[in-house]
């Protein structure tokens, strides 16, 4: 999966205020299962299952099997991928922000 697919992914995830708050979660307790996490939201296990699966899918969590219970931990090389695009297209807006104040800046002078 090329990065931006993956970029894409991790915004489409982050999208939604639910998953975001589990992906805090989880990175708080270093590992979670379902069970646990859905015992501090009013929603049910299932559902914070349904949104583990959407988070580990976009690949900012990863399943481990410990016994009979799935732990989830946070993946930070997705967020890292995501990072480094904002850095990169904030980057570019500055370079053409800068751009503009030197053309303002000529054309006071011209004046």
């Amino acid at each position: 999966m090329d990065t931006g697919v993956r970029v894409e992914a991790v915004f489409d995830a982050l999208g939604d205020p639910g998953r975001r708050s589990l992906v805090a979660s989880v990175a708080a307790r270093g590992s979670a299962t379902a069970t646990e996490l859905a015992a501090e939201l009013p929603v049910t296990r299932q559902a914070v299952a349904k949104q583990l699966a959407a988070l580990a899918q976009a690949g900012l969590v990863r399943s481990t099997k410990v016994g009979r219970e799935t732990r989830f931990e946070l993946t930070p090389e997705r967020l890292g991928d995501a990072a480094a695009w904002l850095v990169e297209v904030g980057s570019r807006w500055d370079e053409r922000l800068a751009a503009l104040g030197r053309s303002l800046a000529r054309a006071k002078v011209a004046r």
